[in-house]
């Protein structure tokens, strides 16, 4: 890499460790959160979101995939990609009901091909093979939730009980895709990381003397994943004014991606105590540090196919599956259940070429999406909904076209006997291109 390229890589690598610094823990209250490792977050880019999330056989010349490394070799300019998010849910259980206003920072990602596309085209023969690498750091999963309970035991007390979760999991991700040809494999490496704190307090409201009782659990989490993908493309051809075969524009891509079990490591801490408002006492119970245990996250795969015509149009489609069931955490026990997901979505550009009209360049999307979730053990648990997608191409000073993402979730989480939510989630996401990455320049 030349010097101008380290120049400006290195301000973005600060940016991406300074931001993770910062990174807020979301204010939200999710009840099902305090089971597992909290909500899974789905590790697509907000201009996936917007065709229902779909990314198995997702690639774009200058858009990052993180579902599928292998796309990372499509691509044919450097991406900056950075996302936010907020959220308005309506938490209904019985005849209590609640609102609730959440948002973060949704992402951090970079990536780039090792072949600069400006070299390439200036050679007497285009090479077949590419190479793309990135990073990315992507939160995994959130905790939050705040939790009040009573039980009631007629003429003997009235016991509350306190439930309350914060933190959540990461991952740091080193993406390589290879491409020869119109086939390409991809290998995700990542740092999985995290910390959780669990809080459980017992109130004994008619029993003055009595101890209230303060559950403290910390638990941090590290350990590697890595996950594999290949892409497949068709390129459809048909005949010029000459006779001869050429490209469409048309193609069909086949996409396949598996996340293997993986091992990681907790460090976890016990801090039980009794203490009572009328008096000074406390009475510790328990209280341990450095407890070193172990867990496994499950094996997940996915499937799909995408079917586009450039600068055009693009409709596509995924299953995935996670046997959740093969979940193991030592230092929290618990049960959960094999879990899937199908989506599907169109995006539709009217005319990318349009000068004096730029509601023409947009690229309109729309999607559908249905999911399990794992930790439905005692009744199914289930996630749907439909998203609504724009990207604004604009133009920066001495760089090519880049894009602002926004992305409109509407769904509905839970289940109808108990606990439900019904949600909007707004994402927004601005991703800055640069061909001029690893460029060779010449002087005559």
């Amino acid at each position: 890499m030349s010097i101008p390229s380290l120049n400006r890589a290195f301000p973005l690598f600060l940016l991406l460790f300074s931001c993770s610094l910062l990174w807020a823990q979301p204010k939200d209250n999710a009840p099902f959160s305090r089971l597992g490792l909290g909500d899974l977050v789905p590790q697509t880019m907000v201009s996936q979101i917007g065709t229902g999330g779909w990314g198995a056989a997702f690639n774009d010349l200058y858009h990052l995939n993180l579902l599928n490394p292998a796309s990372f070799a499509s691509l044919q300019s450097t991406a900056y990609d950075v996302g936010f998010y907020a959220k308005y849910a309506r938490l209904k259980g019985g005849d209590a009901a609640a609102n609730i206003w959440s948002g973060n920072l949704g992402y951090l990602a970079l990536g780039f091909p090792l072949n600069n596309p400006i070299n390439e085209s200036l050679k007497p023969k285009v090479s077949p093979f590419r190479w793309g690498m990135g990073f990315a750091l992507t939160p995994y999963s959130n905790v939050g939730y705040d939790i009040q309970t009573t039980e009631v035991l007629p003429g003997v007390d009235t016991t509350l009980h306190n439930f309350k979760g914060s933190g959540g999991t990461y991952k740091l991700t080193w993406s390589n895709g290879w491409k020869y040809k119109d086939f390409a494999v991809g290998l995700n490496l990542a740092y999985f990381f995290g910390k959780i704190n669990y809080e459980r307090e017992v109130i004994f409201e008619d029993i003055g003397i009595a101890y209230q009782t303060l559950f403290d659990d910390a638990l941090s989490v590290g350990g590697l994943t890595w996950d594999v993908g290949a892409q497949y493309a068709i390129r459809f051809k048909e005949m010029n004014d000459k006779g001869e075969k050429v490209f469409s524009g048309r193609r069909l891509v086949l996409g396949a991606t598996a996340h293997t079990p993986s091992s990681f490591r907790t460090n976890s801490s016990k801090f039980y105590r009794g203490y009572n408002y009328s008096y000074p006492d406390i009475d510790t119970a328990v209280y341990e540090t450095g407890i070193i245990e172990s867990g496994r996250l499950p094996f997940e795969w996915s499937a799909g196919i995408m079917y586009e015509y450039k600068n055009k149009w693009r409709m596509g489609a995924e299953y995935s599956a996670s046997n959740w069931s093969q979940y193991e955490n030592e230092a929290k026990p618990e049960t959960l259940v094999d879990s899937w997901r199908v989506s599907g979505g169109v995006e539709y550009t009217p005319d990318v070429n349009s000068y004096n009209k730029y509601a023409k360049r947009i690229r309109y999307q729309f999607g559908l999406f249905y999911q399990t979730d794992p930790r439905g053990v005692r009744t199914e648990l289930t996630n749907y909904g439909l998203t609504l997608g724009a990207g604004l191409p604009i133009f920066l000073p001495r760089q090519q076209i880049s894009f602002v993402h926004l992305a409109l979730e509407l769904g509905y989480f839970g289940a109808p006997t108990e606990l439900r939510e019904t949600y909007g989630r707004l994402s927004a996401s601005f991703t800055l291109n640069d061909n001029s990455w690893f460029f060779k320049r010449k002087f005559f």
